[in-house]
Order: structure tokens, then C-alpha cells, then sequence
């Protein structure tokens, strides 16, 4: 074995390293009845170059063999990482995932708490790729890239990837929101947005035992006045519904701009649901609902309502549920470590296999960098989510075998830090591209010819 995979190993240890040794990478080929040559390039070798691949940024295949040291090119090694099946690189992922997953702790009030978000990352611009995930629709044919829409969950208190799911871009996250709950437990709470927010989530959640708190959807309607009427679900024949009135009927008073109130099962079965679980959700639920006003500058929104089925307001007063939303932040943070120092933005293979094994390793990588600053974050006795990501990333790509524990770079607690959303360093003054590339070349070449 290569010495930075042993000195990547040694710096996570634990069951994330076994997760990823020679020995468990060649069990998963022979599972799968993949059969290879002993060569230069073999599976594992070719995943741990992949994975060091990654690690650095991202960078060319051209440039892997001279990383990892290797009488190969780089072309080669891009058939060998292609040779290799999805299947192999999910089931890695996955192992990590359960591994990282064991040193989850319940971090909020004797809860597990999880981080649920959208997000979405861009690729080269080939015919299979346009077809299997779409690009947007403000952009023509031939002058854009396809999108994948992506859909993960975090755990809050170290930062861990637990899913990664892609999807084309014309999806909703709800779409694949089942298999996220796959890796919670009961008495765990999950933390989302509004896109997440529906009566049929959010049963299907309570039937697992899972509470929620989400930002309440936009259309939905809310009143806090004590005792006010409600459009029921089910009306008489020929009765229209009453505008502006909510849905749900209230229940009881828990505070100002703090109620329960009971929701009702829809009589439309969303898309993203299957009949036989549709089937199995109550007629209906009491639910809590809560708005806060936010002060802090900085913030585009300056009132927030939430619904959550954390009903006991003296366990779980609204002030304590108001910061904990707030706190859902992190998960941009988390994001744009993932795309933006990891570079994940911008993934690199042309096939959707290759999108699938690009994304499986960024989620790799992202684990171990983490599992790198929870050790360290120990060691040193701060939160996880206070040492630098990328200082550990430098040190797993960069410390020599049987190197001493270093601590990493704290990042300062900055409560209350605004910045503008803006963009000092100006892009390059050349024109969009908004005619397909053959297009342009073949006016460019006109225009030398009668000039």
C-alpha cells in the first residue's frame, strides 16, 4: 500500500479506515463479479489514486500518475477508473457513511440532529449528460451545462456527509427524501427548509419517530388568533373552499405566535409518494407552529414562521427551537466546503456512471477531511465545526507517515458576522455564449474569408 494512503488511514483510523482497505476494496470486486487483471492499475490502486485525485482539487487525470506516482498516463488511468462498476464506489461511500455515522452523538436536548438541504452541481456538456439530468432553461441549447439537482443530509454537531443524491435538475427534493430517512432513528431530529415542508413528510417522518422542524411552506396560510376558523379538507357538494383561511384547525395556545393545531391529511397524493405509503399516513396530526421576527443584520428574511412536531413547549421552548433553525447556517458552510474547497462545483466525467462514481468520492474525501478535524477538535477541546476544513484537508493530502498529531487551525467564533453578498474580483469582459460553439466557429471562419 501506497505510503500517503497509510499515512490517510493512520490520520482517520478507526472504522473509517477499515472501510477502505485493500482487502475490503477487493471483497467488494469479487461481490460484485468484477474480474481484473493483476496489473499496474488494479481496483485498488486505481481508487486510491481516484481518491488522492480528489483530494487535491479535483485536478486533470493528466496530472494523477505524477501524484501518486505512477508509470502510467493519464488516459489509462481514465479507462481504469471508468473500467471500475458504480456499484463499487456507492458501497464505499456507504461503508463510510456508516462508519462516520456510529460516532454520531446526540448533541441537542438527548436528540441526534440532522441537516437536510438542496443543492446542485454543474458538468461537462455531453448529449448523455444533457439527457439524464436537463440543464436550465434560461440558457439555449448548446450554450449551457447540465445541472444534477442534489439532495444532502449533515449531521450537525461534526459536520459528517451521511447522503449525497443526485437527480436531474427539474426534480424535487421531496422526490428522494425517502431514502435520506433511511439513516435516521427514532428520537432524531431533522432540521430543513420550506422544500420540505408537507403534510406528507412530515407523517411519514412522525410514523419513524423522527421529529422535524422545518420553515413553513410560503402558500401555506397561518393564524395565530386564538379560536379562528379553519377550511376544512373534505367540504359538502357544490360548497366552495373559504379564501384565506388555513387549513388547520386550531387547538391550543402555547404562547404569543406559538400554537398547536391539528393538519389534515390531503385528499391529492403528492407525485413524490408511493399509494401504498400514502395509504399509511393518519387522517391527521397536531403540529406546532411558531414565528419569530429576526434583528440580526445581514439577514434577507425578517420574520420566519416554523412548524415542528416537537410539541412540549417546557422541554422545547420557542426561543431554543428559533436558534436551532438558525443554526441550520451550518449547512451552507458545509456546502460550500464541499463545492467550493473541495471544488465539486464543477465535476469533470462525461458519462452518468462517472457522475455517479465523481460524487461518491467527493463524499469520501469530504468524511475523512472531517474525520481528520474531529480528532483534532478533541484533542484540542472545541466543537468540530470550529477547526478549518481546509487545514485539515492540507494536512491529510500533505502529512508524511507516522507523523505527531498537529493541531488545526480554530476558526474564530463570530456570532452576528455580516458580509455583502457580492463579488469584488470582476469576471474577464468577453461576451456570453449564446449561439451553440459550431455556430460561432463556422461565422468566425466566414468573417476571415470575406474580410
Amino acid at each position: 500500500m501506497a505510503p500517503f494512503i497509510e499515512s490517510v488511514l493512520e490520520q482517520v483510523k478507526g472504522g473509517v479506515a477499515e472501510a477502505l482497505l485493500p482487502e475490503r476494496i477487493e471483497q467488494i470486486c469479487r461481490e460484485l463479479n468484477y474480474v481484473w487483471r493483476d496489473c499496474t492499475l488494479n481496483p485498488v490502486t486505481t481508487v486510491y489514486a481516484f481518491l488522492r485525485q480528489v483530494l487535491a482539487g479535483n485536478i486533470a487525470c493528466d496530472h494523477v500518475p505524477h501524484l501518486v506516482d505512477l508509470d502510467v498516463t493519464g488516459e489509462a488511468y481514465c479507462k481504469a477508473r471508468a473500467r471500475l462498476p458504480v456499484e463499487l464506489f456507492q458501497r464505499l461511500m456507504e461503508a463510510v457513511a456508516r462508519a462516520v455515522g456510529a460516532q454520531v452523538p446526540a448533541c441537542w436536548r438527548g436528540h441526534r440532529l440532522w441537516h437536510m438541504d438542496g443543492s446542485a452541481c454543474s458538468m461537462p456538456d455531453t448529449p448523455q449528460l444533457q439527457g439524464a439530468f436537463g440543464q436550465s432553461g434560461a440558457q439555449r441549447p448548446g450554450c449551457g451545462f447540465p445541472v444534477a439537482r442534489l439532495l444532502t443530509l449533515f449531521d450537525a454537531s461534526t459536520g459528517f456527509l451521511l447522503r449525497v443524491l443526485p437527480a436531474p435538475l427539474r426534480s424535487h427534493d421531496l422526490s428522494r427524501v425517502q431514502r435520506v430517512h433511511e439513516a435516521f432513528q427514532p428520537n432524531d431530529v431533522v432540521v430543513g427548509d420550506r422544500g420540505f415542508c408537507s403534510y406528507a413528510h412530515l407523517a411519514l417522518l412522525n410514523l419513524a419517530g423522527v421529529f422535524a422542524v422545518f420553515r413553513i411552506h410560503q402558500a401555506t396560510i397561518v393564524s395565530f388568533k386564538k379560536g379562528r376558523p379553519h377550511s376544512p379538507q373534505k367540504r359538502a357538494k357544490n360548497v366552495p373552499r373559504v379564501k384565506g383561511l388555513p387549513m388547520s384547525r386550531w387547538v391550543q395556545s402555547l404562547g404569543r405566535h406559538d400554537q398547536i393545531v391539528e393538519a389534515f391529511k390531503p385528499t391529492q397524493q403528492p407525485s413524490w409518494i408511493t399509494p401504498e405509503h400514502f395509504a399509511r399516513l393518519p387522517a391527521s396530526m397536531f403540529l406546532r407552529e411558531l414565528r419569530y421576527r429576526i434583528t440580526q443584520p445581514g439577514f434577507r428574511v425578517r420574520e420566519v414562521t416554523l412548524v415542528t412536531t416537537l410539541l412540549d413547549a417546557r422541554r422545547y421552548p420557542a426561543a431554543e427551537l428559533a436558534k436551532l433553525y438558525l443554526n441550520r447556517w451550518q449547512i451552507e458552510t458545509n456546502l460550500r466546503h464541499l463545492k467550493q474547497t473541495l471544488r465539486m462545483d464543477v465535476l469533470r466525467t462525461k458519462t452518468v456512471d462517472g457522475i455517479h462514481k465523481e460524487l461518491a468520492m467527493f463524499a469520501i474525501v469530504y468524511n475523512l477531511v472531517r474525520c481528520v478535524m474531529l480528532r483534532s477538535a478533541k484533542r484540542q477541546g472545541v466543537p468540530a465545526t470550529r477547526t478549518s476544513f481546509i487545514d485539515a484537508q492540507r494536512r491529510l493530502c500533505h502529512a508524511p507517515l507516522n507523523a505527531a498529531p498537529r493541531n488545526l487551525i480554530v476558526v474564530p467564533h463570530r456570532p452576528g458576522r455580516c458580509e455583502p453578498r457580492a463579488c469584488k474580483r470582476r469576471p474577464k469582459q468577453y461576451d456570453l455564449m449564446n449561439k451553440p460553439r459550431r455556430q460561432l466557429q463556422q461565422a468566425l471562419i466566414a468573417k476571415q474569408i470575406t474580410s
